[in-house]
């Protein structure tokens, strides 16, 4: 039976929405967990430095293929140059030294590519349409995220394009997080916007309650914190993209190669608005925002 390694640096009970799009994707392939495949799942639970450790651990056990998201894909690709490695990330993957190119990746990686960490920008412009009059944003970051100084740096550049003056605070745990929304309060921040990160991604209910906590505007990428309460979220499908991980994972144990399979772009951007959550801030969302909506939650 093929065995299938799963690095996330995140935590299983955040992913939960993400692994059943895993196994859907699986599933789609013709694999089903226990029948005619195994996953062996290894969460660095935000503690990414954990990550080179465990992908060592699955090569060891001579895993079929690995899936690994941005924080762990690094560890991955480390780890080994000939099991086929799996990625998702928000990252562009050339840029970030994966592939040798989307359409033909050469080496042992291929994977999925979303726009959540192109989108990053857009937030702010969502932001400013919702509070034109905001000059100050706080911004959300993971110091251990691999792609944490490119956030930073296009972040400040599009909040200046916008006139907002964009406060930078680092979360390494989940105390910290707290304690950052505890000071985006103290300045008086008019919004706080998140950013692509797995320590956030598998803390969306909590996020989404400190945020109502600390009568904060939030921002993040993902659906799945909308619907727990945040303001809003504009960025792409989690499950999605972990489903189309499987499809090609299940094509890989089939037989094809990572170097030959293009990487794909999942390119569907949805805005979400919860407009329970901005009644209770006080807020009155714009018809323009409303208007381009995928969903607004009541």
């Amino acid at each position: 039976m093929p065995v299938i390694g799963f690095l996330n640096g995140g935590s299983s009970d955040g992913y939960a929405a993400s692994v059943a799009g895993f196994h859907q994707g699986l599933k789609e392939g013709g694999y089903i967990d226990g029948q005619n495949v195994k996953i062996e799942y290894r969460w660095a639970d935000d503690v990414y430095d954990r990550l080179p450790a465990m992908a060592m651990d699955l090569v060891r056990r001579n895993v079929t293929a690995i899936v690994a998201n941005t924080p762990a894909v690094r560890a991955a690709q480390e780890a080994t140059k000939t099991i086929p490695i799996v990625f998702i990330t928000g990252a562009d993957p050339v840029a970030f030294g994966l592939v040798d190119s989307l359409s033909r990746p050469g080496g042992n990686l291929t994977g999925v590519a979303s726009l959540v960490d192109e989108v990053g920008p857009k937030r702010l412009e969502v932001v400013h349409e919702l509070l034109p009059s905001a000059t100050i944003v706080g911004l959300l970051i993971n110091p251990n995220n691999p792609r944490a100084a490119v956030q930073a740096r296009e972040s400040q550049t599009a909040g200046g394009a916008l006139g907002q003056e964009i406060h930078i605070l680092n979360a390494r745990t989940e105390s910290e997080i707290d304690t950052a929304f505890t000071t985006f309060g103290q300045m008086r921040a008019a919004a706080v916007v998140l950013v692509n990160d797995a320590l956030f991604n598998s803390r969306l209910n909590q996020l989404a309650a400190i945020a109502a906590r600390h009568v904060i505007p939030a921002v993040s990428p993902w659906r799945e914190f909308a619907v727990a309460g945040g303001l809003m979220s504009y960025g792409i499908s989690a499950p999605d993209l972990y489903r189309q991980a499987a499809i090609y994972l299940g094509r890989i144990l089939k037989g094809e190669k990572p170097a030959d399979l293009p990487v794909q772009q999942s390119t569907k951007v949805e805005l979400i608005v919860n407009l329970k959550t901005a009644k209770a801030l006080g807020l009155a969302v714009p018809l323009s925002l409303l208007g381009r909506a995928d969903e607004i939650i009541q």
